[in-house]
């Protein structure tokens, strides 16, 4: 139980305790409603030390029950904001003032462009029911997602083309239209075309909103984002295991990462850093200032990796191939050694495969999404075999969020350097950026600093 659930059940047991004293204390006089009072209460105090046992051994019970479930079965969520991660908060100063106080300081160095062309994450799937709509950003532009009455999930355009209200605030699903919540315009999911306005005779034929190409596979509602307006060059490839049930939800996480986003996937070709940064065990925590402490020494990571990009037809892939193993106080524990392939998929998406002869089978889904330009949204879930207790899949994505936390206060903290320093070990990182500026094109976007913009 945590120390928040056990408070609370000795609070509720104190309030018990308080009743009887207010019992006992007092002077209750005369009657209540044809029944003494002093013979009821005496007749209360001599049960009542019994009761308040079996109350608070019920309360601890029931919080011990319920924290039993959600260990062994419910899913994982750990979803952290803006500034809930990666910054120094001393002096007495709010994470949210840190945060910002960075923001402005830091130096964004000579950036690539900020949007590249590729498939992004906007929801998971189980995140939007039917009949729901969603107001969501990706590439700095909002949109509106919904699942119309028949199950399809739809992205458009956020605003209504007749006077700019917000479809995904207030509006309502229709079918398999989104209506607007101004004047009940009602636009079509599959083609955007306005299908009625209420109090108008006649729909304009050019009355529409822009359609986003999405799809939704393996749990999750992707769109497709490209500068020039370019149809989808690559599908993003299922995971059978997922879709036929066979690995069932576990969990996600969620981070916000101040950074651009190339410098995210490109710490797969960082292999140095692995053993530097990912060295000490998850119980050091995620404050690089403490990670290397003394104190915990004797628990240790170790890795070893490497990353190749794939040749046609699969060019925009890549992968990084990793073992690792765990050591305490020297000893190397075999049971612990996981062996992971994690194929990158276009810019911004990771599919990390683990497979172990006894902890099973499970994929770890990242995802990163670019919602300002200088501002992604990671997303960790992680599916695992339905035969596999609940906590081993969620230890496993716990261990990666600490793990991943201490990438983040690199990244919210550093510049990006167009032409690093580099030495003969890292050569893979300057052939991971060849690989990756294939998602760029002449007209993507740049970066344009705008300090209003980058307030928490």
């Amino acid at each position: 139980m945590s120390k928040h659930q056990i408070s609370r059940a000795l609070g509720l047991a104190g309030l018990a305790l308080c009743a009887i004293l207010f019992m006992k204390t007092g002077e209750p006089q005369g009657q209540l409603m044809g029944i003494d009072v002093s013979t009821w209460r005496d007749a209360v105090l001599q049960v009542a030390p019994v009761r308040v046992d079996i109350f608070i051994i019920s309360c601890v019970f029931l919080l011990i029950v319920t924290s039993s479930y959600k260990l062994l079965f419910s899913p994982l969520e750990l979803l952290k904001s803006s500034e809930d991660v990666g910054y120094i908060a001393d002096d007495g100063r709010s994470k949210a003032r840190a945060a910002n106080e960075v923001r402005r300081r830091k130096k964004t160095g000579d950036l690539p462009p900020i949007y590249p062309n590729g498939w992004f994450r906007v929801l998971d799937s189980h995140m939007l029911k039917i009949g729901e709509v969603r107001d969501v950003t990706v590439v700095g532009v909002n949109l509106a997602v919904f699942r119309g009455e028949d199950g399809k999930a739809h992205v458009l355009d956020a605003y209504c083309p007749h006077l700019g209200a917000n479809l995904a605030v207030g509006g309502r699903v229709v079918g398999s239209c989104i209506e607007c919540p101004f004047h009940g315009w009602q636009f079509q999911g599959d083609s955007g075309k306005c299908e009625n306005i209420p109090y108008a005779e006649k729909v304009p034929d050019f009355a529409k909103v822009d359609v986003w190409h999405s799809c939704e596979v393996n749990g999750q509602i992707l769109v497709w984002f490209h500068c020039d307006g370019e149809e989808p060059q690559w599908t993003v490839p299922e995971q059978e295991e997922i879709t036929k049930g066979e690995w069932v939800y576990r969990g996600r996480t969620e981070h916000y990462v101040n950074a651009h986003i190339e410098e995210i996937p490109e710490n797969a070709a960082d292999l140095s850093h692995l053993t530097y940064l990912h060295t000490p065990g998850i119980v050091s925590g995620v404050d690089l200032r403490y990670t290397k402490n003394k104190t915990w020494q004797f628990v240790q990571h170790h890795w070893k990796a490497q990353w190749a990009s794939e040749s046609s037809p699969f060019n925009h892939c890549s992968q990084m191939l990793l073992k690792h193993s765990l050591h305490v106080f020297g000893i190397h524990w075999p049971l612990l050694d996981l062996h992971v392939v994690a194929r990158q998929v276009g810019p911004g998406l990771v599919f990390l495969r683990f497979d172990h002869s006894f902890l099973g089978s499970g994929m770890i889904m990242q995802s990163v999404t670019p919602v300002e330009p200088l501002l992604q949204c990671v997303s960790h879930t992680i599916f695992y075999q339905s035969n596999i207790p609940a906590f081993v899949p969620k230890f496993i994505l716990k261990g990666e969020s600490i793990q991943f936390e201490r990438d983040v206060m690199i990244w919210n903290n550093k510049t990006y350097i167009s032409k690093p320093l580099l030495v003969k070990e890292d050569s893979t990182i300057r052939k991971h950026r060849r690989w990756y500026s294939q998602f760029y094109s002449e007209n993507s976007p740049r970066f344009q600093y705008q300090r209003d913009t980058l307030e928490f």
